[in-house]
C-alpha cells in the first residue's frame, strides 16, 4: 500500500463479505418477509420508499402502481432481478434490521477483515464503506457481524444515493465529500468496472480476489492481510 494513503474505501459483497451470504441469506430473507412492509407503510421511511417505487416504475417500466400489493409485487420482481435501485435497498435494510437485532442473522465478514481494520486505524488511516446496499444495511452487517460490532472502525458510509458504483463522477463526489484528494484514497472491490471508475477518478485501487473470483485488475490481493 502506498505511503500516501490517508483513507481506505471498501466495497462489501465479494470484498469484506461472502457473496453467498447476500444471495443465500439476506436476499431470501427479504423476499420471504416482504409482505411485512404492508404493516410498516405508515413509517415515513417506508412511505417515502413506496413513493419512489411508484415514480421509478412509471419512469423505467411505464407502469402505474396504485395499490400496495402492486408496489410489493414490483419490489419483489426487482429483488429477483437484483436491481440496484435505492428504494429497494432502503426497504431491504428495514426488514433485515429486525433479523439482525433478534440474532436470526449475523453479518458475514471474512476473518482477515477485523484485524486489518484495527491495524489501519492504529496507523491513522480512516475507513469508509461504499456499497450498493443502503447505508442502514451497511451499518447492520458490520454492527451485528460474526465478529461483533465493527462500526467502531468505520468513519463514513456511501450508497447509491451518492451515485452508481461504475460511474467516475460518484468517486469524484466521494472525494469531495471527504475533503481528501483522490490520490490519497485507496478503493477496494472485487468488481473491475468499479475499480476502473475509481481509477479514472484518481483513486488508488486494489482488487480483492476471493473464492470464486478471478484476478483481472492491475493490482490484486486475496486477503486484507496482504494490504500493508
Amino acid at each position: 500500500m502506498s505511503s500516501n494513503i490517508k483513507y481506505i474505501l471498501t466495497d462489501i459483497e465479494g470484498t469484506t463479505t461472502s457473496i453467498s451470504f447476500v444471495t443465500d441469506i439476506l436476499f431470501p430473507y427479504f423476499r420471504e418477509n416482504i409482505s411485512k412492509l404492508k404493516e410498516l407503510k405508515g413509517i415515513s421511511e417506508v412511505f417515502q420508499a413506496f413513493e419512489e417505487t411508484i415514480d421509478l416504475a412509471r419512469e423505467l417500466e411505464g407502469k402505474e402502481l396504485k395499490e400496495t400489493d402492486e408496489i410489493i409485487a414490483t419490489l419483489l420482481k426487482w429483488s429477483l432481478e437484483d436491481k440496484k435501485i435505492t428504494p429497494l435497498k432502503t426497504l431491504q435494510g428495514i426488514l433485515w434490521e429486525d433479523a439482525y437485532k433478534s440474532g436470526e442473522i449475523s453479518g458475514h465478514i471474512y476473518e482477515d477483515v477485523p484485524q486489518a481494520f484495527e491495524n489501519w486505524k492504529k496507523e491513522g488511516i480512516e475507513i469508509g464503506i461504499f456499497s450498493s446496499g443502503s447505508i442502514k444495511a451497511q451499518k447492520l452487517i458490520f454492527g451485528y457481524s460474526v465478529f461483533g460490532d465493527l462500526t467502531k472502525y468505520l468513519s463514513n458510509y456511501f450508497d447509491t444515493t451518492t451515485g452508481g458504483k461504475r460511474e467516475i463522477e460518484t468517486y469524484e463526489k466521494i472525494s469531495e465529500n471527504l475533503k481528501i484528494p483522490a490520490e490519497n484514497i485507496l478503493f477496494l472491490s472485487d468488481i473491475v468496472e468499479e475499480l476502473e471508475a475509481a481509477d479514472k477518478a484518481g483513486f488508488q485501487t486494489i482488487q480483492l480476489v476471493r473464492t470464486g473470483n478471478t484476478a483481472n485488475w492491475k493490482q490484486t490481493v486475496n486477503s486484507f492481510s496482504e494490504i500493508v
